[in-house]
C-alpha cells in the first residue's frame, strides 16, 4: 500500500517546466516527463503529435487551445495520448513562470512550489469534442475568409506565379530533373521511408524546407537546398554545406537574415508573401523542374487552416499553379505496404530446394551422402511404424 502512495505521489509531484511562446522553440528543448508551458492559440496537429511523441507529463496552454474559429486538431490529440491539457490559463503565465522552475499541478491549477501561479480549464475529450463540434458551425466563416486572402494572394503575386518574377538564380540546375520538397509536416517521417527507393533510384534535388532540411539528415540525407526563413531549422543542417536560400517578405523583412550574417553563411533571397512552402514549390517549377514531390506538406482545408495563419490561402493557389508537375507524396506510406506473398514463398522454397538437388546430382561423393540419409531416414520409419 506505502509503495502505491509513493508512486502516486510522484505521478503527481512538481515537474520541470519548458517555457516558451513558439512551440516549435520549445519542442527543441523539452524532455520526457518535463511540463510544457506554451503561448498557442488553437493548438495545431503537428505541434499536439511533436509534445505527444516528446513525452511530456503535462501541456499547460496560457492560450485557448481551441478558440471555436474551426476544428483544430491539436487538442483532441494531446487528450486522447492521455497527456494533462491544461487550457487558456492566462498570457501572464509564460512570465510567472520561468525555465527550470519545478512545476506542480492540481486539477487545473498551475503551483511552483506552494504559489499558485494560473487557473485554467481543465480539458477532457468530451469537453474537446463538443468544443470541436461548435467549431464545426464556424467553418463556413473560415472558408469565406480563406477565399479573400487567396484572392488577395493573387493580386499581389500575379508577376510572381505567371512569369517568375523575383526568384533568384539557384546553383543547382533543375531542369529536367525531379525535385522532392521536405516539409516537416503530417506523416513526413513513414512518407520518406517509403520514397527511400525512389530517393536511391531517381536521385531527386533535395529541398528542405526550414526544419524539413533536418527532417531529410533524420532519414540519412544531405539536402541540397534549404528554403526558408531559417527559425527552425538547426545550424548543423545549416552549417552541411547546401545552398541557401532565404525567405523574405514583400516588406524586406526577413527573420532569418541575422542568423545567417552571424554564421556566415552565403545566402539567396526570394521574396513571396505567402510560405516558405509555396517558395520551394514555385522556385522548382519556375526553375524547369520536370516533377515535384512534396513531402509533409499540406493537402487539404482543415491542414491550411490548422497552421492558423492567413497566409497559408496561398497555398492553395500555388498548388493549382503548378498542379501539372506536382505530385504530393502524403500518404504514400499507407497506400502500399509490402508483404510476401504465400504463392512467392512456395515458389521461392521449390527454387531452393531445386537447386539443392541439382548440385547432389552433378556431385557422387554428396549423392553418396544423400543416399546414406535416404537408407537412415528409411530405417526411422520402419522402426516407428512397427
Amino acid at each position: 500500500m506505502a509503495l502505491r502512495v509513493s508512486r502516486r505521489r510522484e505521478r503527481l509531484g512538481s515537474r520541470t517546466a519548458r517555457v516558451d511562446k513558439r512551440t516549435k522553440n520549445l519542442l527543441r528543448r523539452v524532455q520526457q516527463g518535463e511540463v510544457a508551458i506554451i503561448d498557442h492559440e488553437d493548438l495545431d496537429r503537428l505541434a499536439a503529435e511533436e509534445l505527444v511523441a516528446k513525452q511530456v507529463s503535462a501541456v499547460v496552454n496560457a492560450a485557448p487551445s481551441i478558440t471555436g474559429r474551426y476544428p483544430n486538431l491539436g487538442p483532441m490529440i494531446v487528450v486522447e495520448a492521455g497527456v494533462p491539457l491544461i487550457d487558456n490559463v492566462g498570457r501572464l503565465l509564460t512570465a510567472k513562470v520561468r525555465e527550470g522552475d519545478a512545476v506542480r499541478i492540481q486539477d487545473d491549477r498551475v503551483y511552483v512550489g506552494d504559489r499558485l501561479v494560473g487557473v485554467g480549464s481543465r480539458q477532457t475529450i468530451e469537453s474537446v469534442r463538443a468544443a470541436m463540434e461548435a467549431a464545426q458551425q464556424r467553418l463556413a466563416d473560415q472558408f469565406e475568409d480563406f477565399t479573400t486572402n487567396t484572392l488577395g494572394f493573387m493580386a499581389r503575386e500575379r508577376d510572381l506565379l505567371f512569369g517568375g518574377f523575383g526568384l533568384p538564380e539557384l546553383d543547382h540546375r533543375l531542369v529536367g530533373r525531379h525535385v522532392l520538397v521536405v516539409v516537416r509536416g503530417y506523416s513526413y517521417r513513414d512518407d520518406l521511408a517509403a520514397l527511400r527507393p525512389y530517393i536511391r533510384e531517381i536521385r531527386p534535388v533535395l529541398i528542405g524546407v526550414d526544419g524539413g532540411a533536418d527532417a531529410l539528415r533524420e532519414e540519412g540525407y544531405r539536402p541540397d537546398i534549404i528554403l526558408g526563413d531559417m527559425d527552425s531549422v538547426s545550424e548543423r543542417a545549416l552549417m552541411d554545406g547546401a545552398e541557401i536560400v532565404l525567405h523574405a517578405y514583400r516588406d524586406g523583412t526577413a527573420p532569418g537574415r541575422e542568423r545567417l550574417i552571424a554564421l556566415g553563411l552565403p545566402h539567396k533571397v526570394v521574396n513571396v508573401s505567402g510560405t516558405s512552402e509555396d517558395a520551394a514549390f514555385l522556385l522548382a517549377h519556375a526553375k524547369g523542374a520536370d516533377l515535384i514531390v512534396a513531402v509533409g506538406s499540406h493537402g487539404n482545408l482543415r491542414e491550411f487552416l490548422d497552421k492558423g495563419r492567413s497566409g497559408m490561402a496561398s497555398t492553395f493557389l500555388v498548388r493549382l499553379r503548378v498542379g501539372e508537375t506536382l505530385v504530393d507524396a502524403k500518404g504514400v506510406s499507407r497506400l502500399y505496404r509490402a508483404r510476401i506473398r504465400l504463392r512467392d514463398s512456395v515458389l521461392l522454397v521449390c527454387a531452393a530446394i531445386a537447386l539443392v538437388a541439382v548440385v547432389i546430382a552433378l556431385s557422387p561423393p554428396l549423392r553418396l551422402e544423400a543416399r546414406l540419409w535416404w537408407e537412415s531416414l528409411r530405417v526411422w520409419l520402419f522402426d516407428l511404424t512397427h
